[in-house]
C-alpha cells in the first residue's frame, strides 16, 4: 500500500517518476502526484485516480531534475485530490511523501491550528510538511530530524525544499525505503520495482535511520543524534523482464503458470537424496540446534497465516512436534509467552508486511529464535530475523498471491523434512518426501493445462453471491486459502470451514443457491469426506470437488482432478485450482483482477 518514489540527476525527473509510480501500481492505491523542482522552482500535480490520470494531468512541459511522487492508499481522510501526496507547507516550500501512519496526527494538527496555520486536507502526512517549514533548523536535514522526534507512528519519508534544490532528505521507522544507487544520478523508493529498470545497486534503510540523497551519492545519519552510520549498496538480482506482462492477459495467470519453473529454482540445491532431507543452511541452526526445539509457532497474515497453518501441520506429521499458526496481526497485543524452546517462523512475501515485522521485533525483545520466509531478498523482515529460508519465487505483482503462496507451502515442506530427519523421521519417509518434492512441478504443470474445466466451475461459482469452501484437516488451510482468493478478486462472499464443521451449524445456509468448493484428498478421511457432501447434496446444495483420480464424488457437478502427491504434499497440489477457480470467476465477471478494490500487495501499516 501506498508507494514512494524520488529522483535526483541528470535526467527529466518527472519520467523518472511517473514510470516509477506506474511499477508500483500493484501495490495498491487511490491517487497519485509528484513534485519537482525546477530553474523557476517547485509545480505539483495531483490526480485522484490512476498513475495515467496524473499524467494526463501533468503539464506538457514540466523542467527539474528533481522530484518526489507518491501513489496514495487512504488511511486519513479519503480518497481526492487534497488528500493526495505530495504535501507541502503554507508557503509551498517544503514538499513531503510519505508511506505509514502518523500516530499523534490528531494532537499535531490541533497544535497547529491553534498556531494559526490552515490545514488543506485530512491527512497526518500535511502536519509533518508544516513541522519541518516551521522548525527554524540551520538545514533541512536537521529541519527533518527535529521533527521525527515529534512524530509517534510509522513513516517512511522523502522530503525536497526549495531552498535545497540540491537534494532529497529521506527518513524511515517501521516503514520500507530504499535508495537505489546509479551513475551521477539517485533514486528513492518504497520498492525495488520502482527503480529497477535504472539500477541494481540498492542500500536499505533501517528503522531509526535518515540520509540526505544528492546526484553524487548519498549520505546516512542516525535520527536520534545525526551521528553519521556507515551503509553501502548491495545487488539485486531481479530483471526488469520479469515485471512485463508478456503474453499474459493478466500477472495473476502469468504467475499462476510461473509456478512450475519458479519452484524447481527454489528446490534446486535444496534437496539431499543421499540423506533424504533439506539442505537448508540458510537457516543458520545444525542439527543440534534444530533438536532443542520442542515446539514451532507460525507467524504471518492473511495468505501468509493460511501458509503457516498447512505448514504446522506438515510439521506436526513428519517431525512430531507441536507446531501451530497464529495471526501476526494479533500476536504481539496478547503479551505472549516467549519460550526458548521454541522455534518461530516468520512468514511473508513482501518481507515488509508491518503486523508481522512487529512480531518479529516482539519474539526477538523477548529473547526468542526467530527464522523467515520471505520472498525479496534485503527486505525488513530478512533483516531482522537470525535466519530464513528464500522463497525464490521471483517478482509477484498480481495483488492476489498465488505464486508466492505455494512457494511458502513448499518452504515449510522443506523446513518440516529437515525437523523429521534430526528426529524420528525414517529415511524410508525422507525419501518419500523428497520424491514427492521433486514431483510437485510437473504435476502443477499439468493442473496449469486443464484451464476449460476450471473455467465451466468459475462461470458456475461466480453466479452466486455467497458460496462455502470446505476441507478437513490437511485440506482445512486449502480451503481457507481458496475462500481468500475468491474474495479478494471476485468480490463474492467466500466462507472456508472443516469439513466436519457443517453439521454444527453452517448446514442450515446450505442451498442451491449457495454452491460449495470441497477439499477432497484421497486418504484416511476420504470416505468421512464424501459421506459429508452427501448431506450437502441431499440438501440441493451444488458442489466443485477438488480431488485425486480415481475419487468418485457423485454429488459433485463439476469435478477438478489433480495428480496425488503423497498425503502430506496433497494441499499443496490441491491449492492450485483454488487459484484458477478465483482468477476465472473474477475474469467472467469483467473484475479488476490484478488490482482488487480496497487490498494492497504489501500492507505496510498496522
Amino acid at each position: 500500500m501506498c508507494g514512494i518514489v524520488g529522483y535526483i540527476g541528470g535526467q527529466t525527473a518527472v519520467d523518472i517518476l511517473i514510470d516509477g509510480l506506474t511499477q508500483l501500481e500493484y501495490r495498491g492505491y487511490d491517487s497519485a502526484g509528484v513534485a519537482v523542482l525546477g530553474p523557476s522552482g517547485a509545480r505539483r500535480v495531483r490526480s485522484l485516480g490512476r498513475v495515467r490520470d496524473l499524467e494526463a494531468a501533468l503539464p506538457k512541459r514540466l523542467a527539474g531534475k528533481t522530484g518526489i511522487g507518491h501513489t496514495r492508499w487512504a488511511t486519513h481522510g479519503a480518497p481526492s485530490e487534497a488528500n493526495a501526496h505530495p504535501h507541502t507547507d503554507a508557503t509551498e516550500r517544503i514538499f513531503v511523501v510519505h508511506n505509514g501512519i502518523i500516530d499523534n496526527a490528531r494532537d499535531l494538527r490541533v497544535e497547529l491550528e491553534a498556531d494559526g496555520v490552515e490545514l488543506t486536507s485530512d491527512t497526518d502526512t500535511e502536519a509533518v510538511a508544516h513541522l519541518i517549514a516551521r522548525s527554524g533548523a540551520d538545514t533541512l536535514e536537521d529541519a527533518v530530524r527535529q521533527t521525527l522526534h515529534r512524530l509517534s507512528g510509522t513513516y517512511a519519508l522523502a522530503v525536497i525544499d526549495i531552498e535545497h534544490p540540491d537534494r532529497i532528505v529521506v527518513a524511515r521507522n517501521g516503514s520500507p525505503l530504499i535508495i537505489g544507487v546509479g551513475d551521477k544520478e539517485m533514486f528513492v523508493a518504497s520498492d525495488i520495482s520502482a527503480v529497477v529498470r535504472h539500477t541494481s545497486q540498492v542500500v536499505h534503510l533501517d528503522d531509526g535511520e535518515c540520509a540526505t540523497v544528492t546526484a553524487s551519492g548519498f549520505r546516512m545519519f542516525s535520527a536520534d543524534d545525526a551521528r553519521a552510520v556507515a551503509k553501502s549498496a548491495t545487488t539485486v538480482d531481479i530483471s526488469p523482464d520479469e515485471l512485463e506482462l508478456g503474453n499474459h492477459s493478466h500477472f495473476m495467470l502469468k504467475e499462476i503458470a510461473e509456478q512450475p519453473q519458479s519452484l524447481e529454482r527454489m528446490l534446486s540445491g535444496r534437496l539431499d537424496e543421499r540423506f533424504a532431507t533439506a539442505r537448508l543452511d540458510g537457516l543458520n541452526l545444525d542439527a543440534q540446534a534444530l533438536r532443542r526445539f520442542k515446539r514451532v509457532k507460525i507467524l504471518g497474515c492473511g495468505s501468509a497465516y493460511y501458509m503457516g497453518q498447512m505448514g504446522a501441520a506438515m510439521i506436526e506429521e513428519l517431525a512430531r512436534i507441536p507446531a501451530d499458526a497464529e495471526p501476526a496481526s494479533e500476536f504481539r497485543y496478547r503479551n505472549p509467552i516467549v519460550e526458548p524452546d521454541t522455534l518461530y517462523v516468520a512468514v511473508s512475501q513482501s518481507g515488509e508486511t508491518a503486523d508481522t515485522a512487529f512480531a518479529v521485533q516482539e519474539v526477538k525483545r523477548k529473547g526468542g529464535t526467530i527464522v523467515g520466509l520471505v520472498n525479496v531478498v534485503g527486505s525488513t523482515i530478512a533483516r531482522e530475523v537470525s535466519g530464513g529460508i528464500y522463497l525464490h519465487a521471483g517478482p509477484e505483482v498480481s495483488v492476489a498471491s498465488t505464486k508466492a503462496n505455494t512457494h511458502m507451502a513448499v518452504g515449510f515442506a522443506l523446513m518440516a523434512l529437515a525437523l523429521g530427519r534430526v528426529r524420528d523421521l525414517s529415511i524410508t519417509d525422507g525419501t518419500r518426501i523428497v520424491k514427492a518434492l521433486k514431483a510437485l512441478p510437473a504435476q502443477i504443470a499439468e493442473i496449469t493445462a486443464m484451464p476449460e474445466e476450471i473455467d465451466r466451475a468459475a462461470k458456475l461459482l461466480a453466479e452466486a453471491p455467497s458460496l462455502f469452501f470446505v476441507g478437513r484437516v490437511r485440506g482445512y488451510p486449502t480451503a481457507r486459502e481458496g475462500a481468500q482468493k475468491f474474495k479478494e478478486i471476485s468480490y463474492r462472499h467466500a466462507e472456508a470451514y472443516q469439513t466436519s464443521e457443517l453439521k454444527h451449524g453452517p448446514l442450515a445456509l446450505i442451498s442451491p443457491e449457495l454452491p460449495t468448493v470441497a477439499i477432497v484428498p484421497e486418504d484416511e478421511l476420504l470416505d468421512r469426506n464424501v459421506g459429508a457432501l452427501h448431506e450437502i447434496g441431499a440438501r440441493g446444495g451444488e458442489i466443485v470437488a477438488i480431488t485425486n483420480p480415481g475419487v468418485d464424488v457423485p454429488e459433485a457437478k463439476v469435478v477438478l482432478t489433480v495428480p496425488k502427491s503423497e498425503p502430506e504434499l496433497d494441499p499443496i497440489l490441491l491449492m492450485i485450482p483454488t487459484q484458477l477457480l478465483a482468477y476465472y470467476a473474477a475474469l467472467s465477471l469483467g473484475l479488476n483482477i490484478d488490482r482488487p478494490r480496497n487490498l494492497a500487495k504489501s500492507v505496510t501499516v498496522e
